[in-house]
């Protein structure tokens, strides 16, 4: 039996509006036949006529091309930006060694922070010539929605916190200050965001990466993060050293988080880079989570000083020197500028 090309189409639709069983039914065929149609002829729902007309009006939506040309234009601001960020050459203006004090968690609101310590080391940074201060993030605890509750549970209020803030973050002159998972909570319009645009320093959240380029044109690359992934029972500088291994070429690596310290050298035996791993404690010393989970006290430093003397090579241990004391580094870095600069001195008068 044969069939015209619209009785084809016909037992199509038929198939699509109830079955393909019934369409072969109807017109007497095997339903591989009606499958074999269905392969052929696409299928074009009918349209009923409808017994009213709506006249055309204006809706408050841009045309499509406008908007995809919108999303295009976004998405290479987006692009440009997060390649720009990839790595951010800081120019150091100072001669000689430097120090960077890298603060670990300050929660500077919670109850359980020693904030005299971490002020005392603020002061400490923006005395000592030479020296700056970095931070691996959650300045505050600022409990966000669901968690507001927990205000309940320290003396400080919202407003407090955020007066706290802004004073510690103005005490230091910053190299770099990164976004931890609690100051991340407030979403856009991010306070530190605005007081860390009063500073010369980098902030982004998450983590941020600077290669310092020196007077002598020596670069020195630093690797700071909130957290690195990884966690091991026997090595609490793991995911930072992990960071390493995977291929982070970089002399200095620093990130916070876990509230535990931890510390390890590599060297990469292809370029001789010697890395230093930092895992850094918080201020708070007192936390109801660890107490309430037996946590063990992995307390060592919370603001440890890697001082970068720019004369030496990058497979030299000298280049990187790592001090968990800031006293004591602040103490050693003045007495290896007060050096350079006799050393420096000397050679001026004989030339």
């Amino acid at each position: 039996m044969s069939f015209t090309e619209e009785e084809r189409q016909s037992a199509v639709e038929m198939s699509h509006e109830y079955s393909s069983k019934y369409a072969a039914e109807v017109y007497a065929v095997h339903p591989r036949t009606i499958r074999k149609w269905r392969s052929k002829y696409k299928h074009t729902p009918s349209i009923k006529k409808e017994d009213f007309e709506v006249e055309d009006y204006q809706v408050d939506s841009e045309p499509i091309e406008e908007l995809v040309d919108r999303r295009k234009r976004r998405f290479s601001l987006k692009n440009d930006a997060t390649n720009s960020q990839e790595m951010i050459n800081v120019k150091i203006n100072l001669q000689g060694p430097i120090g960077i004090a890298h603060f670990g968690d300050p929660h500077i609101d919670d109850d359980g922070t020693n904030i005299g310590l971490l002020l005392k080391h603020a002061d400490l940074v923006r005395k000592t010539d030479g020296m700056f201060g970095g931070n691996v993030g959650d300045v505050q605890n600022n409990w966000v929605g669901r968690l507001a509750r927990l205000y309940g549970e320290q003396s400080t209020t919202a407003k407090e916190s955020w007066r706290l803030t802004e004073y510690f973050l103005g005490a230091v002159e910053w190299l770099y200050l990164v976004g931890g998972n609690h100051d991340c909570w407030t979403g856009s319009g991010d306070p530190i965001e605005w007081i860390m645009g009063r500073q010369s320093g980098v902030f982004n959240n998450h983590g941020v990466r600077l290669n310092l380029v020196f007077p002598n044109k020596k670069e020195v690359r630093i690797n700071a993060r909130h957290d690195f992934v990884g966690r091991s029972i026997w090595n609490t500088a793991h995911g930072v050293s992990r960071a390493v291994q995977m291929g982070w070429r970089d002399h200095v690596l620093s990130a916070g988080h876990t509230h535990v310290s931890g510390y390890q050298v590599l060297k990469c035996p292809a370029t001789g880079i010697i890395s230093h791993a930092l895992r850094i404690a918080s201020y708070k010393m007192i936390d109801r989570y660890a107490l309430e989970k037996g946590l063990p006290d992995q307390n060592i430093f919370m603001c440890p000083v890697t001082i970068i003397d720019p004369q030496y090579e990058d497979n030299d241990p000298r280049l990187v020197t790592t001090i968990f004391d800031p006293f004591e580094a602040a103490e050693f870095l003045t007495w290896k500028r007060q050096k350079w600069a006799s050393k420096n001195t000397k050679k001026q008068k004989i030339s």
